[in-house]
């Protein structure tokens, strides 16, 4: 299970360096289940035991899917007389038997609250040890009902880091692993700049809508921040919305391969009991998640045209269409047909940054699953359906 934190963002094109938080976990980016868009409140710890069960039978932990988190309205809506968070009675009787029933089919376990319920803020620590006791191990923090800066006198980067020492203490205190700290911020405040001095993961968006014109705005988004991205640090572009109606079967292909390749967290937010095999499929392309849980490269993809666009041009509407980046095992690239209508897609090899000139590089793509020969020169893909997405793996064939 994990916590939460969600918000909206701003946009910015000059990033600072900063050192990524490495300690230990969440070098890669997450892979696991939310239940916040599939159920909001409607939960307990029968449903989550079920889902675990539920990705464990559909092969989704055999692909890497190995997180369970429950989002909100876990709890009472009041602290006990000590001032702890105390589970709902009703829906979560026996928290600990539920995370060590999820754990014990080989998944890990988070938390996440907006919905009303008790928030962490001056309880850090005292929270941090109830969920770990609890038996979780990944945190979304989230920034809702936060007192105004001019009564606490203290910024945004100051409120995340009151939870990043309590976590921090907590793992030198407990001898345990630290959490996976997921900062849930909504961009608002630049997060992408800091959010990795503190966290392993941050959202740079407000919250994602099953239909394409939310996609095409959150990839818009990211487009200009995917330096942001590497070990340890990732750009967390809301949870997945596979399967949810409102977009078509080439829309959630491309919802998917952006995410992955852009190195977000990948949390499904789906009904899994209603799930159906071509939504299936997506989720268990491991292709296309090998790139996004590469152990060498940690860096996303970034666009090296626009296309539809001058280049460096924001439109939520249609955002960036040829895509590239590095992998251990050749260039990445991503092909994105922001049009209504079928599209021709063509480029100049040598326009991504990652392609030498005068060299010959064989073809893979990541969603036929066959080798296409090679390309030399320049690259072309006929007919790209509306909204749909094309990824390839090329790798270097030797000199033209």
């Amino acid at each position: 299970m994990s916590f939460t934190v969600i918000g909206s963002a701003a946009l910015a094109s000059l990033l600072v360096s900063v050192a990524a938080l490495d300690n230990g976990v969440a070098r890669l980016p997450v892979l696991g289940y939310n239940t916040w868009n599939a159920y909001q409140c409607n939960i307990n710890q029968d449903l989550l035991v079920t889902t675990a069960n539920l990705m464990k039978a559909l092969g989704l932990l055999d692909v890497g899917y190995n997180y369970v988190n429950v989002d909100d309205c876990y709890a009472e809506k009041s602290r006990d007389a000590d001032g702890f968070i105390v589970p709902d009675k009703i829906r979560f009787p026996d928290i600990k038997n539920m995370t060590d029933q999820i754990h014990a089919l080989g998944f890990d376990s988070g938390w996440e609250t907006c919905a009303g319920y008790p928030g962490s803020f001056q309880n850090e620590l005292r929270d941090a040890t109830t969920f770990q006791d609890w038996g979780f191990d990944y945190l979304k923090y989230d920034n809702c009902f936060i007192p105004a800066d001019n009564v606490i006198r203290q910024g945004m980067l100051g409120k995340y880091q009151r939870m990043a020492d309590a976590l921090a203490t907590l793992s030198q205190t407990s001898g345990k692993p630290p959490f996976v700290f997921s900062l849930c911020e909504w961009g608002q405040e630049q997060v992408w700049l800091w959010g990795k001095e503190l966290g392993h993961s941050w959202r740079v968006t407000g919250d994602i809508a099953p239909k394409w014109s939310s996609l095409a705005s959150i990839i818009n988004f990211n487009s200009f921040i995917t330096q942001a991205t590497d070990f340890s640090g990732h750009n967390d572009m809301d949870m997945l919305q596979l399967g949810n109606g409102g977009l078509t079967f080439e829309e959630a292909k491309s919802h998917f391969t952006a995410w992955a390749l852009m190195k977000s967290p990948l949390l499904i937010g789906t009904n899994l009991s209603a799930i159906t095999h071509d939504i299936l499929g997506i989720l268990k392309n491991t292709e296309i998640l090998a790139i996004n849980q590469d152990s060498v490269v940690g860096k996303s993809i970034s666009p090296f045209r626009w296309g539809k666009n001058p280049d460096w041009t924001s439109n939520s509407s249609f955002p960036a269409q040829y895509w590239s980046g590095p992998s251990q095992n050749g260039t990445v690239i991503m092909l994105l047909n922001t049009l209504s209508g079928p599209s021709t897609m063509s480029f100049n090899l040598t326009e991504s940054p990652w392609i030498r000139a005068g060299r010959v590089y064989s073809v893979r793509d990541l969603w036929a699953h066959t080798d296409n020969g090679t390309a030399v020169g320049t690259f072309t893909v006929k007919n790209v359906p509306p909204h749909g997405v094309v990824a390839l793996l090329l790798k270097d064939f030797g000199d033209a």
